[in-house]
């Protein structure tokens, strides 16, 4: 067996840029249940932005704003909306990591560098992958800090409970028609990846729009990433809709895994989350086509959740609507129960659901 020449530990973190981190900060703890644990910007040194690090269980979302109108951070937020920049990954070695993607084709973001505090050291690299998203390498053995030097430690004011999100199960990119296997390519050879499953617009389609989608993973599968295109239709898809307010590739949505869903999904209702909706009639049968399942259906029914099985387990998922005024971010919700697939079964409910979200604002 081939050595893995990019051993990855997980995710580190997901840094977003935003129009308003101060804000987004209060989001995220509210809505999603997250804890504020850092912060950088001007009261510790930081001219040019405002950092906000929040935290769950092994969730890292790093919320970072402008501070002054002509930086790379203002052209970001001006072009895309609020959205994913960085994409953190977790490694031992970033100088080596660097090296050995960069050596396969990879377009440099930052040379490996070491920054130090007094809580330690961490060493950081990156490198650039679709549109403006860059994987950042975090090597942070040498660190005991709560995020990385430069950042203070804090306690928000807000008193955040957990909802129960766990880790990052994985991250879906959205690419332009006919570079979803240019990206799949990337992940192979520069960062050694695995192809682990295709869907093609049989898979995913409804009357009106479809598309296609590769998914691949790591060597020890911590790190997933789903590579969408649109595929042609009667109108336009949703990953058009995506790329036309995006304007560019880009994290279409985060997936997160949880061990309770009903419990996760009954909270983020309650503290104001939206998640798409599939009619009444999806229960009818759906027990026919999964099988039994550990839950009651009816609450299941209830919190609209979705239910897919694989010759692994089964899964519950749902998906929250875009969580910014532009139909691009969104966050997907899943207990895994032994499934290790992605809800095949559940597309074509799910992309009637978005297409009728679609048809109000009038980008069907």
């Amino acid at each position: 067996m081939q050595k893995d020449f990019l051993p990855i530990n997980g995710t580190d973190h997901i840094e977003f840029y935003v129009g308003n981190a101060k804000q987004a900060s209060l989001y995220y703890q509210h809505c999603f249940g997250f804890s504020l644990v850092a912060y950088a910007g001007p009261e510790t040194g930081v001219r040019d932005r405002a950092s906000y690090v929040l935290q769950q269980n092994k969730i890292r979302f790093v919320l970072t704003t402008p501070l002054q109108p002509n930086s790379d951070i203002a052209a970001h937020v001006s072009r895309h909306g609020d959205g994913v920049k960085v994409l953190a990954l977790w490694v031992d070695d970033a100088t080596k990591s660097f090296n050995e993607t960069v050596v396969r084709g990879a377009v440099p973001a930052f040379a490996p560098h070491t920054i130090k505090d007094e809580a330690g050291e961490v060493v950081l690299s990156a490198i650039h992958t679709y549109g403006d998203t860059i994987h950042t390498f975090v090597e942070r053995k040498n660190y005991k800090g709560p995020f990385l030097p430069g950042y203070q430690s804090v306690k928000g004011s807000l008193q955040s409970k957990s909802v129960g999100l766990k880790y990052v199960d994985h991250c879906v990119g959205n690419v332009e028609l006919g570079k979803m296997n240019t990206w799949v390519d990337f992940y192979e050879k520069v960062m050694g990846f695995s192809l682990l499953v295709t869907f093609d617009d049989k898979d995913i389609s409804t009357e009106y729009s479809s598309l296609m989608s590769k998914v691949v993973s790591n060597g020890n599968g911590y790190i997933k990433f789903p590579i969408n295109e649109p595929a042609s239709g009667k109108k336009k898809s949703q990953i058009e809709e995506y790329l036309d307010f995006y304007t560019s590739p880009g994290v279409q949505h985060i997936a997160i895994a949880t061990d309770d869903i009903i419990e996760t999904v009954t909270a983020l209702r309650e503290r104001g989350v939206e998640f798409l909706r599939v009619p009444d009639t999806y229960y009818q049968d759906v027990l026919s086509r999964v099988g039994k399942i550990n839950e009651d259906l009816e609450d299941l029914k209830r919190q609209n959740i979705l239910i897919d099985r694989d010759e692994e387990g089964y899964l519950l998922q749902i998906f929250s609507k875009p969580v910014q005024d532009r139909p691009t971010l969104f966050f997907e919700i899943i207990e895994r129960n032994g499934a290790k697939s992605f809800g095949k079964g559940n597309f074509k409910a799910l992309f009637e659901s978005i297409e009728r979200e679609q048809a109000l604002r009038g980008n069907l």
